[in-house]
């Protein structure tokens, strides 16, 4: 089996059990210190040919942009949706993460038969699912979504870096990079932070008296 097909093997077994569309779905920013967690829902026809697709944190910031716009030409549905930073707090990463795959998932229409979840969780989703751990590097839909969550974060973090231009989000998106940590301690928490992540980083400012 070549690496083609066995990218789309998982949905077209599927098909073959009488799926007849199968939505594949991930999650990009859970370890991130600020901004929101997105999710991608994307089913895609039979085969669908989109070259150099893979799990995206193997894949160039200039290859995710031009699958982007790919997947959206060729895929049959797809959607992206957030949980917001005080969705993050209130319930964990965890629950804000599947909380919003499952709004991807009702975005879309039509509606999946079936959806592939990266990771080993499907609490809270509400069609029919099956976890795949590993599953942007296993799954062409999943592979998709995975896409379009990254390059929708990332947009969205560029676009809160010119509401908070201190932290440096358009370079680091988030992420607890050592600039982004000596930010935090010399302005302080952004309203997009969030808080129950910052322990750490606040604890050793506070232990070089900063």
């Amino acid at each position: 089996m070549s690496a083609r097909e066995s990218l789309y093997a998982t949905e077209n077994a599927l098909r073959a059990e009488g799926y007849g569309l199968v939505c594949g779905v991930d999650e990009a920013g859970r370890g991130p210190l600020a901004g929101p967690v997105c999710a991608a829902a994307v089913i895609l026809p039979e085969n669908c040919d989109l070259p150099g697709l893979d799990d995206s944190k193997k894949l160039s910031e200039k290859k995710r942009e031009a699958l982007y716009d790919l997947i959206y030409a060729k895929a049959i549905a797809c959607a992206v949706a957030f949980a917001t930073v005080e969705e993050i707090e209130t319930m964990n990463i965890l629950s804000a993460s599947l909380l919003a795959m499952d709004r991807a998932i009702r975005m879309l229409k039509p509606a999946p038969s079936i959806a592939l979840i990266d990771g080993n969780q499907t609490r809270g989703i509400s069609v029919p699912a099956r976890a795949i751990v590993g599953g942007d590097g296993k799954c062409a839909c999943i592979a998709a979504a995975s896409v379009l969550a990254k390059v929708s974060r990332d947009r969205g973090m560029a676009r809160l870096a010119e509401q908070y231009p201190e932290y440096g989000f358009e370079k680091h998106k988030g992420y607890p990079t050592k600039e982004h940590k000596a930010a935090i301690l010399r302005y302080g928490p952004s309203p997009v932070h969030r808080m129950s992540f910052l322990k750490n980083t606040l604890r050793e400012g506070a232990g070089h008296g900063e």
